[in-house]
């Protein structure tokens, strides 16, 4: 990353304040957890989460596809020129390119954000901004996987920490939130607003809605299976035969996650190994230190986990949301479902100072 280029302290105080705003009214969950990042990266998780709520808005505020096509092209652009050391006068991309600079100053240019990682958001989210269907319960998490654990991925690098384990548990937990997000953006996809008009968590899981003809964004496997047709939950919502039980099968894979990063934190934290393989440790930016010397594995895992616990806390988030689901017997349609939740400070405090979730 060149040194920040033609960015004033103003500029930067504002484009912080612009990210800020726009979490605070798009997604309050994560501007809750803000407080769990350590002070240095805390511009760097504004940035990337203001970054993914634009490219989660774009499908809400235009009207065509071509007009979306240019809207992520623009990011792809914008992103670029950040990492060239030349960053657009776009609140988003100041303060990304803000936390670049920042990094390499606090580690000498030794830690890197992913550019790839970036535009492997972008590609995701303008993959499903049509209003297409997953194929199979498995794409749903390859998404999650490319937008919600990525999001994770890119935070830890701000810390800067490079860790398998951590990886391997934001993995879980991202694939969680992402599928959790899919869920609460049902109604809304499957009952467009018109365009320019968005709510806080339409934000989370919008798309182009054919023509804003509404979309059933389930997995066609589980749809298939329960018995669930689009134009049953188009004319009926929440009456539609099979839905709460598709729906049920889309939570229980959501909550498997969070449990098994549960479990993988148990086992660190008593110092033993986290129980399977990273089934993404090979693939690109993925890139992992030599382990300190005089550090057993064991040991090594809980320093890692223990610096990289507060990016972990959207499990936290995601898990009330499930929990509120059950509570409603799973009927996505419900209004209590989209209401913020008072309780989260409060468990996410207790979570965190446990360090369990």
């Amino acid at each position: 990353m060149p040194a920040q280029v033609g960015i004033s302290e103003a500029e930067v105080r504002s484009a912080r304040d612009y990210c800020s705003e726009l979490l605070q009214k798009y997604d309050t969950p994560s501007y809750t957890l803000l407080a769990f990042i350590p002070p240095a990266s805390q511009p760097a998780y504004l940035a990337i989460r203001a970054f993914n709520l634009e490219l989660a808005r774009i499908p809400d505020t235009v009207s065509s596809p071509t007009v979306a096509a240019m809207r992520y092209q623009f990011w792809r652009d914008n992103v670029t020129r950040v990492f060239s050391g030349t960053p657009p006068k776009q609140p988003v991309s100041v303060l990304l390119a803000h936390a670049l600079a920042n990094l390499d100053a606090r580690t000498t240019g030794t830690a890197k954000m992913s550019k790839n990682w970036f535009l492997r958001i972008i590609a995701a989210r303008e993959q499903y901004s049509d209003g297409r269907p997953y194929p199979s319960v498995e794409a749903l998490e390859k998404y999650a996987e490319n937008t919600y654990s990525t999001l994770l991925y890119l935070t830890l690098q701000t810390l800067p920490l490079a860790s398998m384990t951590a990886d391997h548990v934001a993995s879980h937990v991202g694939k969680a939130s992402g599928i959790v997000a899919v869920l609460r953006g049902l109604p809304l996809v499957a009952f467009p607003t018109p365009p320019k008009h968005h709510s806080n968590t339409a934000a989370i899981g919008g798309s182009l809605q054919r023509g804003r003809q509404g979309a059933v964004m389930l997995p066609l496997d589980i749809m298939a299976r329960t018995g669930v047709r689009e134009e049953d939950v188009l004319r009926q919502g929440a009456e539609a035969k099979g839905l709460r039980d598709a729906v049920f099968e889309v939570a229980t894979r959501a909550s498997d996650h969070l449990i098994t990063a549960r479990e993988m934190v148990k086992n660190v934290k008593k110092g033993h190994d986290v129980g399977h393989t990273f089934e993404h440790e090979d693939e690109e930016e993925h890139d992992y230190a030599a382990p300190y010397e005089g550090a057993s594995k064991e040991k090594r895992q809980q320093d890692e986990l223990e610096r990289a616990f507060g990016v972990m806390m959207p499990a936290v988030a995601t898990k009330l949301w499930l929990d509120k689901l059950q509570k409603y017997d799973f009927d996505v349609f419900k209004e209590g479902l989209r209401r913020r939740d008072w309780r989260l400070p409060f468990k996410a405090y207790f979570a965190y100072r446990r360090r369990s979730f």
